[in-house]
């Protein structure tokens, strides 16, 4: 039969993944584990595996490490999926205690201890407080609501929604200057739900004073590799530097489709190509000369963004595909990599200053959360409100705080910092990147990344259900639903799924797991994913705190900087 490759006597669906990142590796995973039923081809334009998830060299001299996690670096106790697929390839994250630092000067706030920011706004936190309970009580009425109305609904002035409200969405999602733009649900939840709340409880009297249980993730780079090449050991053809230029046709017989052989660039990151953009973009136009092969597959899987996707279905594209992929919006933001510890003086708060510090909260003593600050504000991750516009952001980590693999004390001076500017086409002219020193710059890259709008919300993820398996193509990314590894992953495994492989009975058995990925794919394909794991083995225990939400399996260790100290044993950390 056209389209089946043999192996013995059974027929086996030819299945082509589109994306070698985080959703499709997952998907080439699962499919892997029926080789009876699946022969998968995995394809990425650039030369690597992982995506916007990969490892850079650092000078461990300097730095105290010989890496660094690069676009991906971190996520939360819920991401159940991402740790499960750590410890399949033998790696795990780390635990961290997540430390803020937004805004500067006067207009600077964290959740480490009391500021005059804070202390000024003290009606407004109240007052937020008890918005985002009646926020909850009538959340079918107020949930796809952008935050930029629900501030001005609730009267909350200009400074506190800017510097106050908006940074603690922008931190869950990098959701940057589309923050006023995302839906009410998401800043609620945030503060009210206790399974993926960052700021749960609420504080009235500080907004968040928690420090929020995170996770930081291993070596990307090696991490992903170990997964190329353990797909390869299943089966799984991996075809790097390989880009789909455009899907012919889809119909009862297959799909039929055109790709390249893209020419690998030293460091892997192929520029995009003459069939992606067009040569006079400076980042792109790349590999004009290359012959198109044609190929025949059963079944297609997308594991690319919306507009990608959209690009290379073409003529193909049904009227609903091209409504509901061309309603995700885009922005294409730089990530600057570097060490101008200077630059961070000028534009963030590093360190505890008594000067901005307060010792009570409307006559509450804050004299406990001072004195922790005192010996140990780390701050982790930044944002900077632009003094034109407040509603615009500057987000930066310090990644020598954050990161695991880095020894606990590291001379500020010798830090690595990334910082991000974002949305170029729109806000450009605010940045301030022309401020850091060339000479301490590290790397720079590119993103072109999801724009988190309520419209997302409204004409993308509901319709969703609506294309999958259709004409033999479904779609896996984090754009599906939320811009986050654990969702990338996750929509991986429903590909799978949804072509007839299992989801994994070890995860089936985690309560919060099994649950996570029922309601992505009632989402996502509008189905209700049926148990049938039985209900003793591996997964039981892995799930803990409340409904299950807390991961306790294996992927993730107890104690913070592990990775710190077998790095020093292998020579990769000081």
């Amino acid at each position: 039969m056209a389209g089946y490759s043999q192996v013995g006597d059974a027929a086996r669906k030819k299945v082509l993944v589109v994306g070698a990142g985080a959703a499709g590796m997952s998907c080439a995973h699962h499919l892997s584990q029926h080789p009876e039923k699946f022969d998968v081809t995995l394809i990425d334009a650039v030369d690597y595996c992982g995506g916007q998830a990969f490892s850079i060299p650092i000078d461990k001299e300097k730095h105290g490490a010989n890496w660094l996690n690069q676009g991906v670096q971190g996520g939360s106790n819920i991401f159940h999926h991402s740790m499960t697929m750590f410890a399949r390839q033998g790696h795990h994250a780390d635990p961290v205690k997540l430390q803020v630092s937004f805004g500067k000067d006067d207009k600077f706030w964290t959740n480490v201890f009391p500021t005059k920011l804070l202390e000024r706004h003290a009606k407004e936190i109240k007052r937020f407080q008890t918005m985002l309970k009646i926020v909850r009580w009538f959340e079918v009425f107020f949930a796809i609501i952008p935050i930029k109305i629900l501030m001005k609904m609730f009267f909350f002035s200009e400074e506190f929604s800017n510097t106050v409200a908006l940074p603690m969405v922008a931190l869950f999602l990098g959701t940057g200057n589309y923050t006023p733009e995302v839906p009410t649900i998401i800043l609620e939840r945030l503060v009210t739900s206790p399974t993926y709340g960052m700021w749960y409880p609420g504080d009235k009297l500080s907004v968040a004073s928690n420090l929020p249980p995170m996770v930081v993730f291993p070596n990307f780079s090696n991490f992903y590799e170990d997964w190329r090449k353990n797909l390869i050991e299943r089966g799984v053809e991996v075809r790097l530097s390989t880009e789909l230029t455009q899907i012919v046709r889809r119909d009862k017989n297959g799909v039929i489709v055109k790709m390249i052989k893209r020419t690998p660039e030293p460091d892997h990151h192929n520029a995009s190509s003459a069939w992606a953009s067009p040569q006079s973009d400076p980042h792109g136009g790349a590999d004009a000369d290359a012959k198109e092969g044609e190929e025949h597959y059963d079944e297609l899987v997308l594991c690319v963004l919306a507009d990608t996707a959209k690009r290379v279905l073409g003529s193909t594209a049904s009227f609903r595909e091209r409504k509901v992929l061309g309603s995700a919006k885009f922005s294409d933001d730089i990530t600057v990599t570097h060490s101008d510890s200077d630059y961070m003086k000028r534009h963030y708060e590093n360190f505890y200053n008594p000067e901005q510090a307060v010792s009570s909260l409307d006559g509450v003593d804050q004299t406990v959360r001072i004195e922790m600050a005192k010996k140990s504000f780390k701050p982790m991750y930044y944002i900077k409100e632009y003094p034109e516009d407040l509603s615009k952001l500057e987000m930066c980590f310090d990644c020598t705080n954050y990161q695991a693999q880095f020894p606990p004390e590291v001379k500020f001076e010798d830090h690595v910092f990334q910082t991000i500017f974002l949305n170029k086409k729109r806000d450009g002219h605010l940045w301030s990147i022309d401020e850091i020193d060339e000479s301490k710059i590290i790397r720079k890259d590119w993103w072109h990344q999801l724009c988190h709008s309520f419209t997302h919300y409204l004409f993308v993820i509901p319709w969703m259900w609506l294309l999958q398996g259709r004409r033999h193509t479904r779609f896996a990314a984090a754009w599906t639903l939320i811009n986050a590894h654990e969702i990338a992953i996750m929509s991986g495994i429903a590909a799978a799924v949804d072509l007839g492989a299992q989801y994994p009975e070890d995860l089936e058995r985690d309560k919060f797991a099994l649950l996570s990925f029922r309601l992505y794919y009632l989402l996502a394909y509008g189905r209700w994913y049926r148990k049938k794991a039985s209900k003793e083995g591996a997964g039981k225990d892995w799930a803990s705190g409340l409904y299950g939400s807390v991961y306790q399996g294996p992927g993730v260790v107890n104690t913070d900087r592990t990775l710190w100290r077998e790095e020093q044993k292998k020579g990769n950390a000081m």
